[in-house]
């Protein structure tokens, strides 16, 4: 769930149409040919779907806006292109006449029984690389499935510079803007890095501590000096956790936001 109201936006079938020549330059994550093909029975939203054989799959590498529950939480709105995603993935599993290639990730399953999964179309073109290059969805990293990180990092970056989908009018927040926990891209400056026997903390501006736990370290270490960080501005994004309730002495801030992989934080000129 991203963070603060929905704002109001125009989708249509156009957008799709004019987005198709940008992303066949861009979504170039490696073809796959030889995986086994499962047949679809239904799109939920634009990261999720359901297959016939009654398994549910959640889309590696990509999070798709939130779509708004059909009952309870009165007043929830769909985020902005929510419904574009589902349909354009929706459009991209009938191109492939109903039928993904499946490439199910280390991890396996996700805390929600979801099969975590890369998919791929009749072409062998990867489809979360397809969502990213029109803007429908962020990037996410979630070690260890980031064998394609590289290639959506490109794609989404392309729709980014293009201004496409969600990065028409993308929704960065600072650490004092935050208003609930959710999926969030965050920009704050590091003012204190600390190491401890949890992990790797780096306190921002504000109420906001980005969190790398100890058994993703090594990794963040092989890209950057955590020291060297102090007093540059960052880009992070992933979910971010409510710590006011729960008196956790590891850090002051109030909010929390885990980083799954070193790819989720970048620094800013």
């Amino acid at each position: 769930m991203f963070l603060e109201a929905s704002k109001k936006a125009s989708l249509a079938g156009a957008f799709f149409v004019s987005v198709f020549p940008f992303l066949t330059a861009h979504a170039d994550c490696p073809l796959r040919h030889d995986l086994p093909r499962v047949d679809v029975a239904h799109v939920v939203d634009g990261d999720t779907l359901r297959l016939k054989d009654g398994r549910r799959v959640r889309l590696i590498g990509v999070n798709a806006p939130e779509r708004s529950p059909e009952r309870g939480h009165r007043g929830a709105a769909s985020q902005p292109y929510a419904e574009a995603a589902r349909q354009r993935l929706q459009a991209l599993v009938e191109a492939s006449r109903g039928r993904v290639g499946l490439a199910i990730g280390r991890q396996g399953n996700d805390r929600y029984g979801r099969v975590l999964a890369h998919l791929y179309g009749d072409d062998g073109r990867n489809l979360e690389a397809r969502l990213l290059a029109e803007g429908l969805g962020y990037r996410i990293a979630v070690s260890p499935d980031t064998d394609l990180d590289a290639c959506h990092h490109e794609a989404e970056a392309a729709a980014r510079q293009a201004g496409l989908g969600v990065w028409r009018d993308p929704l960065i927040l600072t650490p004092e803007r935050l208003v609930q926990g959710g999926f969030a891209l965050v920009r704050g400056r590091v003012a204190r890095v600390e190491r401890n026997r949890g992990g790797l903390w780096l306190e921002l501006d504000g109420p906001l501590t980005l969190h790398v736990d100890s058994a993703r370290v090594a990794a963040f270490d092989a890209q950057r000096t955590a020291a060297s960080l102090v007093g540059q501005r960052v880009e992070a994004r992933g979910w971010v956790i409510d710590r006011s309730r729960r008196g956790d002495a590891r850090t002051r801030s109030r909010w929390v936001l885990p980083l799954t992989a070193p790819d989720m934080l970048e620094t800013l000129p």
